[in-house]
């Protein structure tokens, strides 16, 4: 599978988001599960790349425009009020396709406590 990503993507990569969420706290009334909100800024040309999630997450667009793609599926663009369920386990990439243009976005994710951020894939040859 060829992502349609930004050529310069290997100099723009975002990984982890380097500070704590907006939100983050148990749901009340299950034995480990927690909510998770998360403020995201992307610079222009900023991605993500190839990664999954073991939980669902779900992507609301602030301001600026995105480009999400899961796996095996067209690329999927995103603007400020859009929103994006990415199912569990789905590897997917996305990213700032401005040159001038920050990108924010909140991501929502109910996971089993600890567990609901990206975990990394190599890109396939």
């Amino acid at each position: 599978m060829a992502y349609t990503q930004p050529a310069s993507a290997q100099e723009r990569r975002i990984g982890v988001i380097p500070h704590a969420p907006l939100l983050k706290t148990a749901v009340p009334d299950t034995a480990n599960q927690e909510v998770a909100v998360y403020h995201v800024e992307y610079e222009p040309g900023g991605i993500n790349p190839r990664h999954l999630h073991p939980a669902a997450v779900t992507f609301h667009i602030l301001s600026g425009t995105g480009i999400w793609q899961e796996e095996g599926k067209p690329p999927v663009t995103l603007r400020a009020g859009d929103s994006l369920l990415v199912p569990a386990g789905t590897t997917h990439a996305h990213w700032n396709p401005s040159a001038t243009e920050k990108l924010r976005f909140l991501e929502f994710i109910v996971a089993e406590k600890d567990k609901g951020r990206s975990i990394p894939k190599p890109l396939k040859d």
